[in-house]
């Protein structure tokens, strides 16, 4: 399944707490909550990412490699139906993912680095190749808040990521209890993510303008990385 079918605008910061609010109070006038959230406006994410043996999408990213891509496997709300296969591609400031919907079977399988069954999804035919050929690997996991708020003109989508963890060095992804470190400098640190399509509405960008803020080239997985 094609999430999207061609690249859209990506643009991340780091915001503060204080920030987040002064934001939200402004963009709830205007922008919709996205439709999959809960009572409270927000939903969980937790994503699986893959690498290979020299953890190639990692130093891509740390050197700022303008052209690269990665795959993962998201769930949302610790219900393991749905859950996705995605690959995401980045092209300076604009990304374009991929998704198919995989079962908890599979998704645990991929985990384990085993691939001896077919799926239909080209999209998981070229993981289980790239497991073959690049030595691809669940690495790290990966989770976090996500508060969501779309506009329809431009398909613009503004989201507020908080409780950024990692999982370290543990590999039994889907045990209850598994041990989680924030992977952000501050407690109450957050990333602001704005998602768009040709262009960027001039009310949305005049309820982001913000004093001091700046665009910044963040990874969550970078950043739940940086331990090991």
């Amino acid at each position: 399944m094609l999430k999207s079918n061609t690249y859209r605008h990506e643009l991340k910061y780091c915001i503060s707490f204080a920030d987040y609010l002064a934001l939200r109070a402004r963009l709830c006038h205007v922008m919709k909550p996205d439709c999959h959230t809960g009572p409270d406006g927000r939903y969980l994410i937790r994503s699986v990412y893959f690498d290979n043996f020299n953890d190639k999408a990692l130093r891509e990213k740390r050197c700022g490699v303008q052209k690269r891509e990665k795959f993962r496997i998201r769930w949302y709300n610790d219900q393991l139906d749905p859950i996705f296969l995605e690959k995401k591609m980045k092209l300076n400031n604009l990304c374009l993912k991929l998704s198919a919907q995989i079962s908890p079977e599979e998704c645990r399988a991929l985990c384990q680095g085993k691939w001896d069954w077919e799926h239909p999804s080209k999209l998981v035919q070229e993981l289980r190749c790239k497991m073959t050929l690049q030595q691809l690997r669940a690495k790290v996991l990966v989770s976090y808040i996500r508060e969501p708020y779309v506009y329809s003109t431009g398909n613009v989508r503004v989201t507020f990521d908080s409780q950024i963890r990692s999982s370290l060095f543990r590999r039994d992804f889907f045990s209850s209890g598994l041990p989680e470190i924030s992977a952000t400098d501050g407690p109450g640190d957050m990333i602001l993510e704005i998602k768009y399509d040709e262009f960027l509405p001039e009310i949305i960008a005049d309820l982001l303008q913000t004093e001091g803020l700046r665009q910044q080239a963040f990874s969550k997985y970078s950043a739940c990385r940086r331990y090991g």
